[in-house]
């Protein structure tokens, strides 16, 4: 156990963590050149397009130290976004000590500190590596100063690398060894090991991704797992090269894989503890919760015929994803279809990008909305995600809605367009710090269903791409809620009805009438688009109709013959208004179900 290094690598978005990765494989001659590929670790095609890690991997690197010794240095990788937060935190809770990147043009960013105070969490050994020193604006001697006044960390014990040219990879592999302590833990004592990832293989069902902390587990033996009291029979297990390697046992210490006949990645749960049936455990180890979904819309398919293909398709990712969920639902306008949760907005735009390509189905989203909270007059608790499942407005006594903590890390000159950006938000609670000359952090609690309609995209506008923004959810707090509803032609349209907050529904009521406006076509009467808060309307416009010229034949005579042909066609079209319906296009959904700055 004392020739084993647990280590992970945690950084913000695109400062080199896949990078660096890559150059540890190569230099532990994993890989060959042959067989070499940038952004190894990273299966999937969206992985490589976006240059962001979404399904972490594991991986044992053979390494021959300069005091003589082979060691085995497991490198546990994290996905890189603020949606996979609690997946960051099982990694981290499987490793000793983190490799802590920081880009040396850009230097310290929002969710470099939130990934150093979730390492903090676990008393991990934290190493702060300064990257891309290659670069013409790199400025190391700042992101130093931020390192010391920033992070809290000692500046001297920093390490400066290329990842991309390869300088300062070596050092990094013997910081891993002198500096990040070997694991704990007695091979004798009941199995105790934590699962901190599973992917789903066709031929073989759940590939089970676990740190051994305490015990031994091998082929054969009846595992346990603590959070559901289910029961499987070990098929193999072994550790991550590139591929899987097969072994006869992993014991305490070990970072490796279990395939127990497992059939959906759904029945293992992240951060469960693993023991053995016959000589269980005492407690299960710390930090296990259930992950809930954030964020909700519906999936439809845009012909109503490839509802089936639809369903076939979310049993299929269902069983790589086990943090999304689905139930059925429908709405009179866009048909069958499915209701989802999702872990965040970048977890949704995947989760939309994976069907659309992998499937190849074509969907329509509908706008994304949060779980709110009702207390009703009876003292009832109702919570709602769906705009159809809520409450009569006379049963409501409170309402309240999520609330975040946002960070946010940017140049100083930017500081009044994102403090009006968070205000416009309903930011509340602001506090600023200057981290640095020119530099400022700032925070503010808001409401998250204000945070996943735009806010990301105009935030990056503002700082010119310059800022980096973080997250967390903190409570539910009161908040005067409303139901949204569009009318067109008096008739209200389900699919398009929207929990927003007072002040909210003018404006989000007459985006969506003018959308609307545009796309739906002219009909021989006049259409009134209307948002409704109740009985009450908020927001009008009007399809104008087409005028047909009836007073063409008359070419002279009283104008009383003129009047009366026009008093003709009035009450025409006002029976006509009566009983004709407006059929609403596939594209006037997709206008109104973008965000507002589309």
């Amino acid at each position: 156990m004392d020739n084993i290094r647990n280590f992970s690598i945690i950084a913000h978005i695109d400062h080199g963590k896949s990078t660096l990765a890559d150059r540890l494989i190569q230099l532990t001659g994993v890989c060959n050149e042959r067989n070499f590929q940038d952004q190894i670790l990273d299966n999937m095609d969206i992985e490589r397009e976006r240059g962001i890690t979404i399904k972490s991997n594991a991986i044992s690197l053979p390494y021959h130290a300069h005091d003589g010794k082979d060691y085995i240095l497991n490198l546990i990788d994290t996905p890189g976004h603020v949606d996979f937060s609690y997946e960051v935190s099982r990694s981290l809770a499987s490793c000793e000590g983190v490799l802590l990147l920081i880009d040396a043009a850009q230097g310290v960013q929002a969710q470099t500190l939130a990934n150093l105070y979730l390492a903090m969490e676990h008393n991990l050994e934290i190493i702060p590596i300064i990257n891309k020193i290659d670069l013409p604006s790199a400025d190391i001697d700042s992101v130093l100063n931020e390192i010391d006044s920033e992070l809290g960390l000692d500046p001297d014990t920093h390490l400066k690398c290329s990842a991309k040219v390869g300088i300062g990879i070596e050092e990094i592999l013997e910081a891993i060894v002198t500096r990040i302590p070997p694991p704990q833990g007695n091979s004798d004592n009941p199995l105790a090991a934590l699962i901190f990832d599973a992917h789903y293989d066709s031929f073989r069902g759940t590939i089970i991704h676990c740190r051994v902390f305490e015990g031994t587990v091998k082929n054969g033996d009846i595992i346990q797992f603590m959070s559901n009291g289910a029961t499987y029979k070990v098929e193999e297990v072994g550790h991550f090269l590139l591929t899987r390697s097969k072994r006869d046992k992993i014991s305490a210490g070990d970072v490796g894989y279990i395939i127990a006949g497992v059939k959906t990645v759904a029945d293992v749960r992240t951060g469960d503890t693993i023991t053995l049936q016959s000589k269980p455990c005492l407690n299960p180890l710390p930090g296990f919760k259930e992950i809930k979904p954030v964020v909700f819309a519906s999936i439809y398919p845009i012909a109503s015929d490839d509802y089936q293909d639809l369903a076939d398709s979310l049993d299929k990712y269902k069983l790589n994803d086990a943090s999304f969920i689905y139930e059925k639902d429908s709405s009179a306008a866009l048909g069958q279809g499915f209701r989802c949760g999702f872990l965040g907005l970048l977890h949704l735009d995947i989760v939309q990008e994976r069907l659309e390509r992998e499937y190849n189905l074509s969907i329509i989203l509908s706008v994304p909305s949060v779980r709110y909270r009702f207390t009703l007059k009876d003292g009832t608790i109702l919570y709602v995600d769906n705009p159809t499942h809520y409450p009569d407005p006379s049963d409501i006594a409170i309402g309240e809605e999520p609330y975040i903590r946002a960070s946010m890390m940017l140049p100083e000159r930017y500081l009044g367009a994102v403090m009006k950006l968070c205000m416009e938000k309903r930011g509340t609670n602001s506090n600023l710090n200057y981290t640095g000359p020119g530099r400022a952090e700032l925070s503010y609690e808001m409401p998250l269903a204000e945070v996943i309609f735009d806010f990301y995209d105009r935030f990056k506008s503002v700082t010119q791409g310059y800022g980096s923004f973080d997250y967390n959810i903190i409570d539910y707090r009161e908040s005067n809620l409303v139901l949204v509803d569009i009318l067109v032609n008096g008739e209200k349209v389900d699919a398009l009805s929207q929990i927003v907050h007072r002040d909210r529904a003018r404006s989000r009521s007459l985006s969506a009438c003018k959308r609307l406006k545009e796309e739906i076509p002219r009909q021989m009467f006049k259409i009134a688009i209307q948002g409704a808060i109740g009985s009450e309307i908020v927001a009008r416009s009007t399809i104008s109709a087409f005028r047909k010229d009836v007073t063409a034949k008359c070419y002279g005579g009283d104008i009383t013959r003129k009047r009366k042909l026009l008093e003709k066609q009035k009450e025409g079209k006002k029976r006509m208004k009566m009983i004709g319906s407006v059929s609403i296009p596939q594209s006037a959904f997709l206008a109104v179900l973008k965000s507002d700055n589309d």
